[in-house]
């Protein structure tokens, strides 16, 4: 059975790049009608705060993304110093006592040499006696020794891919304060939950490699890896977490409908087109990891607005009525305005805009040349209430007097009754003006 994982540390809030990586390993596994379990990386104390955790499960929950389980890494402290000794007792993990600093000075030292930064090893030759006395003035950490050997797999994305191992530091998997690193705690939640596929980024290609080592080592099942492109800005741009404009809660504040975000991301990077679809279903059924590129993938927010406005123009009102009740639309209007605005949003945000000159006016726009004929034209609009036939009515024998035609007719009245030179079909939307501000 497909077993695959979402594991986001809640140190700050989700954005569209690790949105991504959830939406990937969600798809596939509701395909094959597998288990997605949502892991809370909060092994750090200091930076995982809960306020996050709830605020994840709060994005997850409104986009529709829903786990099998939920599991906390901070609950398996014991597990990890379980395997820590195993690996302990295979010689596969060796406790080193260099400072950040020195660690610094030997990778510069590397590079100024034309050589890798890749650590030397040299705790390896430090005898217990020496250990001791580093232990007594600074603390320690603890990496994992790796085969110096070609490490491959085949990936659902890159395809056939390999690591030199000789190439690769040996990874601290404990730090000198004592906490568990995310590579050591990925990999027995992996092996210990019966992962079984793992997509992520391109950033991670590295991680995969040694943790492959690692999963064999304490005898579990290597899952399969995919990693997709990563996201850059409109220009190529890095995009950072920490862009608030990207994170999901100020998208959704933004008015950005959820399936707009994930029909985008869905095929973004792809070779099949960004179609909206209405319902996760949908997305479930057409998605394919492997027609994702390896090409760094431009993301663009601005194109979730022309897709949110798609989504709205396929939605019911009772799925709208809500917002609709809270701006003060009466009941027996909401059919009504909302048949005649949902075309011309971008967001439900823009309601408000259209709630505001039907029931109050808007200020009339008028160009200096069209002024006499809006004044003529206005005199000559019937009282309200209005109806289906008032519009057409009121311009044939607008047209009739002034001898206006098309939009040099339509336009003027257009702007002087809305201020606004686009918008709804003026016969459907003139019977709901409850206010006609004059021009003056």
């Amino acid at each position: 059975m497909t077993t695959t994982r979402f594991a986001p540390s809640p140190t700050g809030y989700l954005h569209v790049g690790n949105l991504r990586t959830a939406l990937f390993n969600f798809l596939i596994t509701r395909k094959a009608g597998g288990t997605f379990i949502l892991r809370i990386d909060d092994t750090d104390p200091e930076r995982s705060k809960e306020e996050y955790v709830d605020a994840i499960k709060q994005d997850l929950e409104w986009l529709g993304i829903t786990w099998d389980k939920v599991e906390r890494q901070s609950t398996r402290l014991d597990r990890y110093a379980e395997v820590a000794d195993q690996l302990r007792g295979m010689d596969r993990f060796y406790e080193c006592f260099e400072t950040p600093t020195e660690l610094d000075l030997k990778r510069k030292k590397q590079l100024n040499m034309g050589k890798p930064p890749v650590y030397d090893r040299s705790a390896l030759a430090l005898t217990d006696a020496q250990k001791d006395a580093l232990r007594a003035e600074r603390p320690s950490h603890w990496r994992f020794k790796l085969d110096q050997t070609r490490i491959e797999w085949t990936d659902g994305i890159l395809g056939d891919t390999s690591i030199d191992a000789a190439s690769v530091s040996d990874p601290v998997l404990i730090r000198g304060d004592g906490q568990v690193l995310y590579t050591l705690a990925s990999v027995c939640d992996d092996t210990d939950m019966g992962v079984t596929h793992v997509v992520r980024g391109a950033d991670h290609v590295t991680n995969t490699a040694t943790q492959i080592q690692m999963i064999q080592a304490i005898g579990g099942t290597v899952p399969s890896f995919a990693h997709h492109s990563l996201l850059t800005g409109p220009q190529g741009e890095a995009l950072s977490k920490r862009l608030g404009t990207l994170a999901l809660r100020d998208l959704r504040d933004a008015g950005v409908h959820p399936m707009a975000i994930l029909s985008h991301l869905a095929r973004l990077g792809s070779s099949d087109p960004i179609e909206v679809r209405m319902d996760m279903d949908e997305l479930v059924a057409g998605f394919d990891l492997s027609h994702f590129g390896t090409a760094p993938t431009k993301f663009d927010v601005e194109d979730l607005y022309p897709l949110t406005a798609k989504v709205l123009q396929s939605t019911d009102l009772a799925d709208v009525a809500g917002p609709i009740a809270d701006l003060g639309v009466p009941a027996d209007m909401a059919d009504a305005f909302w048949s005649v605005t949902r075309d011309n949003i971008r967001t439900l945000h823009d309601l408000a805009g259209w709630w505001d000159v039907m029931q109050n006016g808007a200020d009339p726009v008028v160009d200096e040349e069209d002024r006499d004929f809006v004044v003529q034209a206005m005199a000559m609009l019937p009282d309200a209430p209005f109806d289906d036939t008032t519009w057409g009515t009121w311009t044939t024998a607008v047209k009739a007097e002034t001898g206006r035609k098309g939009k040099g007719l339509f336009m003027p009245l257009r702007k002087a009754l809305t201020g606004q030179s686009h918008g709804p079909d003026m016969g459907r939307l003139l019977p709901l003006l409850q206010n006609i501000k004059p021009v003056v």
